[in-house]
């Protein structure tokens, strides 16, 4: 985890901080950014286009998310994204599954540092795509898993979030299912020591006014556990942190 104050320039939070995860969806992120990179100034897309690179944001679209990392050359949007926002634990996927953009590595670190290239030296156009499709972010993502865990769970809006989920099956809480194939997850840590196999979810985003401060947490879970289980636990982690600038929710 860590949690870090753009008011005071100072990290409130930090566990594990270099530690990498896969990203599951936080990879999204970059993605997108990579796919508006050279769109300036206007940062414009086709109707369509738009409209599949909202639905990644708010909806966390797998089916987007796959159409892009075809696209735009897999692996090598990870390695752009490294060099372009000087990411030190990111990598891209293991040798042998360079498609399955979920497995990316990342940290809560480097996350922190997306969050802040976004806010203070991401162009504008740029800046406001990304994150006011943060801003609207969904209930249900379109894999049908419920989206509210973490930081829109336990602190009231102003916040911006980019969710990750992984290894909870095909069927979420919402109740739809999944339009993208099932993705089988591997048995194993793959060569870096990152774990492929266990649930993991994580929250990343901004809280308060002025997008004060950055949160990123990221989790793992014993075999076998639930959505509903790791959803209470990554709210009750959150709702332990200091969080500048958040309200908490009555009730957690």
């Amino acid at each position: 985890m860590a949690v870090y104050d753009r008011q005071t320039g100072t990290f409130t939070e930090q566990r594990n901080a270099h530690e990498r995860f896969r990203s599951a969806s936080v990879v999204k992120l970059l993605i997108a950014i990579d796919h508006l990179w050279n769109r300036g100034p206007g940062y414009t897309l086709p109707a369509d286009d738009r409209a599949r690179l909202d639905a990644m944001l708010r909806a966390s679209d797998d089916a987007a998310a796959t159409y892009y990392w075809g696209q735009n050359g897999g692996p090598a949007i990870v390695g752009r994204m490294v060099s372009r926002l000087a990411l030190t634990d990111t990598a891209g996927p293991p040798p042998g599954s360079e498609r399955i953009w979920g497995y990316t590595a990342m940290s809560a670190a480097d996350t922190v540092q997306i969050y802040r290239w976004l806010l203070e030296r991401a162009p504008a156009g740029l800046r406001d795509i990304v994150m006011g499709n943060l801003r609207a972010s969904t209930r249900c993502g379109t894999d049908g898993f419920d989206q509210r865990f973490g930081i829109p769970s336990v602190f009231a809006q102003p916040w911006a979030v980019k969710q990750g989920w992984s290894g909870f099956g095909s069927r979420g809480p919402c109740g739809a299912t999944s339009a993208a194939p099932a993705v089988r997850e591997a048995a194993s840590v793959d060569a870096a020591g990152v774990e492929l196999a266990r649930p993991a979810l994580h929250t990343t985003g901004t809280v308060g006014a002025g997008d004060r401060t950055v949160v990123a947490v990221f989790t793992l879970h014993p075999e076998g556990t639930s959505f509903d289980s790791a959803y209470a636990t990554i709210n009750r982690v959150v709702r332990s942190l200091t969080v500048p600038g958040a309200t908490p929710l009555p009730g957690g």
